[in-house]
């Protein structure tokens, strides 16, 4: 009886075994037919490094992206002052949006990239990032079937790092914003409010002097500027002197682009402002927020006097350039 028990007990155990087989099978060709169907539709560059820049298995332990830092519902920039990268370890810096990046002339907040192409790679092999060598990125990048042949469809060829920096490049070269109230009302296609406009007028103006810094298409010079927050001491990221090794370079970073400013929060390069009103408060009176700065920028070397009221009215102004896919992020 036990026999016929423990028999009957390994018939049923087979046979659902052979039922969950199909079963199985069924699964795996619905998923292998997504991704087939995910992996047909792309046949470019940039769609390419889109997909890329989701992809995990570019980080040391794959759970790191560079999405997981550069958060595409809040402008590809992160939430918090330093992002976290592979074991729990922060950034050093601050991530920045990389919208708007296909025409700046360097990257990073100390230039330290010329190119898109050359910045894609260092997060991967950054350890407190993606903590990854690029050899082992297309390693396991050739190790995958679908990418092996995304690579061949795209580049004509395997992927190498060469081509892994072009497609990430492609990518975010597509990211540009030009849809925002500020674009309508430059084009004639729509009005500032009153407070909108107050607060155009002072960012051009000689008072606030917004424009000296933040102008052009993207509110950038592209220069490189200290603007009091570096001491030597609490505040110790010389920033471009790491690399170029000139003292009057210590504190100067590059002057971030301000289209989508009101939904990238926090603030400069070691994320110290969690609002506007903070950056605007510092410009004010950078004595109040930093005592002995070092190599200060003349602009700051006298406070601003701005009014409560006029400071309201700046960021009115500011909140003007975001573009239309994230206003309700602000």
């Amino acid at each position: 009886m036990k026999i016929f028990t423990a028999t009957s007990c390994k018939f049923a155990s087979m046979k659902r075994l052979f039922i969950s087989i199909p079963a199985a099978i069924i699964a795996i060709a619905i998923i292998s037919s997504f991704l087939e169907k995910e992996s047909i539709a792309i046949t470019t560059k940039a769609a390419l490094g889109k997909k890329l820049f989701s992809e995990k298995i570019l980080s040391k332990d794959s759970t790191i992206s560079c999405a997981s830092c550069h958060k595409p519902t809040f402008a590809f920039a992160d939430t918090s002052a330093f992002s976290i990268g592979i074991g729990g370890k922060l950034t050093k810096r601050n991530t920045p949006s990389v919208l708007n990046m296909k025409n700046r002339p360097y990257f990073f907040w100390d230039g330290r990239a010329a190119s898109l192409e050359e910045q894609a790679l260092m997060p991967i092999q950054n350890p407190d990032e993606m903590g990854l060598p690029v050899e082992e990125a297309v390693m396991r990048l050739n190790e995958s079937a679908e990418y092996k042949l995304l690579f061949q469809r795209v580049f004509k060829q395997k992927p190498d790092a060469k081509n892994l920096a072009a497609a990430f490049a492609a990518f975010e070269e597509t990211l540009e914003t030009v849809d925002s109230k500020f674009d309508d009302w430059s084009n004639n296609m729509g009005k500032l409010t009153a407070p909108e406009e107050r607060g155009r007028q002072l960012f051009v103006g000689d008072k606030a002097k917004c424009f000296d810094c933040h102008r052009m298409e993207d509110f950038t010079t592209d220069e490189f500027k200290n603007i009091g927050l570096y001491d030597e001491r609490k505040l110790n990221d010389a920033g471009l002197y790491n690399i170029t090794k000139k003292e009057s370079d210590k504190g100067r970073f590059k002057t971030p682009g301000l289209r989508n400013v009101a939904v990238t929060a926090p603030y400069m390069h070691n994320g110290m402002f969690r609002t506007l009103e903070e950056v605007l408060n510092y410009y004010n009176s950078p004595d109040w927020f930093v005592d002995n700065s070092i190599n200060r920028d003349d602009a700051l070397k006298t406070p601003l006097r701005l009014t409560a009221q006029e400071k309201k009215d700046i960021i009115a102004f500011l909140r003007t350039l975001t573009d239309k896919k994230y206003v309700k992020r602000q």
